[in-house]
């Protein structure tokens, strides 16, 4: 069958879909398949300016687009060039040779032997804030705000070990200026120079400069010193060749891990203690799980996320309906064919975990929320690519398994402790780039025993 053009929103004569995208993207994402089909051309700005765009909705498109024709879709869009010029050229961001280098200095850093080693901090920043829950007044908490500082703490912890404190005030103050502006620069028809002195501009190179201090600060104290946390091991990696990270590419993967290591997990943890809030049976169920686990207030430990099954088909399927990565974005080197429409050369594409997690064809009635659908029989009838929250192909997360690790086991010792109501029911969704929300996440705690 010969290749189809795609069909898309007719939008306005003058802006084209510009206005919904910019008021709420995801939905008019989920629009756009219901109405056009798998995959959708947008075209959206003022005449002369106008952007064209391809959203892939399909499972099959979207292992095309990552993995079997992956070399054709490069990370050269301006969303990418935006984080790239924002956070430096560490793993998300790099290409080619750059990006083949650091994969494999970085890669044995993320074993699976490795990584189960970094559950001591999981469960360290988990006891402290359980214990600052306990505390709380009134015991209504911001999961967002919350499970952010913990996410944050965490990775923290894991990349600097004691000099932790030294960079925890610094990167939740600069963090969401970064985002905000990375995202208001990559939607904007027109980019002025970094180097005007806008409003702006001048907050975004306060808030980057205070993070290149702090990592830079805490790099040059290491510098001749051996340490096992992982900035100590990045800076000890070699190549076969002998060569190592400098220092600017180490505070760049620094950033980067940063940047990934904590918004992602803070998403779903925050969307986990919401639908737990809103879902009392399946909250009891995963408390149930994780007190027979973690029986007598003893820390989590790495071979406990093996006993720990109905709590992992939470955090997935809290992932199904809030990716951390709703959208993930590439350009198309060379024309091609993607479930059987023609991309042009040049093409931006998104795929669309948001959508694709939610297709009807795919989910039955997709915006339940259903832990059971992640059963090893269930997931194994499923398509590859219809649940891909960490993206697919030789792009994958590399932090995968410390996600889920992290995730898990911090959600089993705060639902050993508490059980938690949503109190706020309905939670409006944006996204920069990752997932976030317009508001706070109150939940209501309530200690168990």
């Amino acid at each position: 069958m010969p290749a189809t053009r795609a069909p898309g929103p007719p939008g306005l004569p003058l802006l084209g879909s510009m206005l919904d995208l910019k008021q709420d993207p995801l939905r008019a994402y989920l629009d756009a398949r219901r109405d056009h089909g798998d995959v959708v051309r947008f075209s959206a700005g003022p005449p002369g300016l106008r952007a064209e765009f391809y959203l892939v909705c399909s499972p099959e498109g979207a292992q095309q687009v990552l993995a079997t024709q992956a070399a054709n879709f490069r990370k050269e869009n301006v969303f990418y060039e935006e984080i790239r010029q924002t956070f430096g050229n560490g793993l998300l961001t790099s290409q080619d040779a750059d990006y083949l280098r650091q994969r494999r200095l970085v890669q044995p850093l993320f074993t699976r032997r490795r990584v189960d080693g970094y559950a001591q901090a999981v469960a360290a920043e988990s006891a402290a804030l359980a214990e600052r829950w306990e505390r709380t007044l009134r015991g209504v908490v911001d999961a967002a705000d919350e499970m952010s500082r913990f996410a944050l703490r965490t990775v923290a912890r894991i990349l600097f070990g004691a000099d932790v404190e030294a960079a925890i005030d610094v990167v939740r103050t600069a963090f969401p200026v970064l985002g905000r502006y990375v995202r208001g620069r990559a939607l904007s028809p027109l980019r002025t120079p970094r180097s005007w002195p806008t409003p702006g501009n001048r907050e975004a190179a306060a808030a980057e400069a205070a993070l290149h201090r702090v990592c830079d600060d805490i790099i040059a104290r290491r510098a001749g010193r051996s340490s096992d946390d992982l900035l100590g091991l990045l800076a000890e990696a070699r190549g076969e060749g002998g060569e190592a990270l400098d220092a600017t590419e180490l505070r760049e993967q620094v950033l980067i891990f940063l940047l990934a290591g904590h918004e992602t997990t803070a998403t779903s943890l925050t969307f986990a203690l919401h639908l737990l809030g809103r879902h009392p049976e399946q909250q009891e169920r995963a408390g149930a799980e994780a007190r027979a686990v973690l029986a007598g207030g003893r820390p989590p430990t790495a071979e406990d996320l093996a006993s720990l099954p109905y709590l992992t088909r939470v955090l997935k399927e809290a992932m199904r309906l809030y990716p951390a990565a709703p959208v993930i974005g590439r350009r198309a080197a060379a024309a091609c064919v993607v479930d059987g429409v023609e991309i042009p050369a040049g093409a931006d594409v998104l795929v669309a975990p948001y959508v694709t997690q939610r297709h009807p064809d795919h989910w039955e009635d997709p915006e339940r929320f259903d832990p059971e659908r992640f059963t090893p029989e269930r997931e194994a009838r499923r398509h590859r690519y219809a649940w891909f929250p960490f993206g697919g192909g030789p792009r994958a997360c590399i932090g995968q398994h410390f996600s889920m690790l992290e995730s898990v086991l911090g959600l089993a010792v705060l639902l050993r402790e508490f059980e938690v109501s949503a109190v706020d029911t309905e939670v409006r969704l944006t996204h920069g780039i990752t997932l976030e929300v317009d508001g706070p996440v109150r939940i209501g705690l309530t200690r168990k025993g």
